[in-house]
């Protein structure tokens, strides 16, 4: 039999996604043999006042279209409004979102689900062109995201000929930097790890925090550690900001623990 390395030599594994998604990935990257710190980039909150996004859902039949932009759109919207009304379509642009669609009972069976074909690259790009244009022109789209995002999609359908509206579902912030985070960072940029990020934004974060624990040379040695990233834009990012060894491995939770089982 092949001799598999000593996995408990090899560098940590940090899971960096909020905390409400990060742990079951966590499990999956744990029975690989690999040690798991989570250590969360961005904190997902409530919206200060829900009324807005309630009013929005009470109304959800009058579109043709919900696109949701990340799992979280998807629980903070369907807190609220569980039963999902057939008619409505549903746009998504990760695997993630289907399966926080299915956690919430929700798939092909009882909607009609448009995603990206092309698997490699899962963003708002990929779904426009997975969408029924022709039909949705003339008819009413709903965007339910963070506070912000990307303004692609929206642009995109509004030449299109469709009527877009937002809504915001919950918050991104960063989180705090309390004593025991700070520990850990410093820890962990010291010691060395392999870093799991989801997002630019969490990219951005993970610096700020360094910077704010442990001065420029806690960002460099940062810079230095391997990071894989589940998609182009955030490899651009990540070149950007001066990371040294940024892997690409493709959207989807499998092409990750693949990516992180080959590693040495």
């Amino acid at each position: 039999m092949p001799i598999r390395p000593d996995a408990s030599a090899a560098a940590p594994v940090v899971v960096t996604r909020p905390l409400q998604q990060a742990t079951a990935f966590a499990a999956q990257v744990e029975a690989l043999g690999r040690r798991v710190e989570i250590f969360p980039l961005l904190a997902i909150e409530p919206v200060e006042d829900a009324a807005e996004l309630r009013a929005v859902l009470d109304r959800l039949e009058a579109f043709a279209l919900a696109v949701f932009v990340s799992p979280n759109a998807i629980d903070a919207a369907l807190r609220l409004r569980p039963q999902w009304p057939r008619q409505v379509a549903i746009g998504i642009v990760g695997e993630g979102s289907r399966a926080a669609l299915r956690a919430h009972g929700i798939d092909e069976r009882s909607a009609t689900i448009f995603c990206p074909q092309h698997t490699g690259k899962m963003d708002s790009e990929e779904l426009l062109k997975a969408l029924p244009l022709a039909q949705l022109r003339g008819r009413r789209a709903l965007i339910v995201r963070g506070q912000a995002g990307r303004d692609f999609l929206s642009e995109a359908l509004r030449q299109q000929g469709v009527e877009v509206e937002f809504v915001t579902a919950y918050r991104r912030l960063m989180p705090t930097l309390d004593a025991d985070r700070r520990a850990r960072l410093l820890a962990l940029a010291d010691g060395g790890a392999d870093w799991v990020i989801t997002s630019s934004e969490a990219l951005r974060n993970l610096l700020e925090l360094a910077r704010l624990a442990g001065g420029e040379d806690r960002v460099v040695k940062l810079q230095r550690q391997r990071i894989f990233v589940s998609h182009h834009r955030i490899a651009q990012t990540a070149q950007s900001l001066g990371f040294c060894s940024v892997t690409l491995t493709g959207s989807g939770d499998e092409r990750l623990l693949a990516a992180l089982q080959s590693s040495p």
